[in-house]
């Protein structure tokens, strides 16, 4: 009984540690802007760096994104960016709001619109922080999978990259992946 006890000791002594290592990160929930205007949104956004994920591993640089908000309340996008042979891809997609109080969750789908009752080809795309002029955006996923520093320029002052990577790491995104963008 004693050494039944000594090993329900160690073993809960050793889930404890992990739960307190491993999960605050994952416990904390990602936030996102307080509100966003899809108006002021709108327009074209210059990648500044982001995760490397596998629909952009084809992309070295040059990469903008255009929104454009439609009549029923979705959001056209248009990704462009410069592939290594030189030419320009171009996908195009659709984004909708999902947590209509700040319109700062939403999901984006680049899959033909007949699929679109399909709940696998929406990916999550949260706006994170977005700066009161609208120049400078952070996006990401409450995964912490995806992450994008965006600019309505094609490059930002260094002061504001670093402020996005710190802010992204207090949420918990492991900010050592991200890769910046030539444009």
């Amino acid at each position: 009984m004693k050494h039944l006890f000594k090993r329900f000791t160690v073993a809960g002594a050793g889930i404890a540690w992990m739960l307190t290592v491993l999960l605050p990160a994952f416990a904390q929930q990602v936030e996102t802007a307080a509100s966003v205007d899809l108006t002021r949104y709108a327009g074209r956004w210059y990648e500044i760096a982001r995760f490397p994920n596998s629909f952009q591993k084809q992309c070295i640089g040059n990469i903008t994104a255009d929104y454009r908000l439609m009549l029923d309340h979705t959001i056209e996008i248009a990704n462009r960016c410069k592939m290594a042979d030189g030419s320009l891809d171009l996908a195009v997609g659709q984004a909708r709001v999902i947590d209509k109080t700040g319109n700062a969750k939403l999901q984006v789908s680049f899959a033909p619109a007949w699929l679109s009752w399909i709940p696998m080809v929406w990916g999550d795309y949260w706006v994170l922080e977005l700066d009161k002029n609208y120049s400078v955006a952070t996006v990401g996923s409450p995964d912490r999978q995806y992450l994008w520093i965006l600019s309505r320029t094609p490059t930002i002052s260094e002061a504001d990259y670093e402020s996005r990577v710190d802010n992204a790491t207090k949420q918990g995104f492991d900010t050592s992946k991200l890769i910046k963008t030539r444009q």
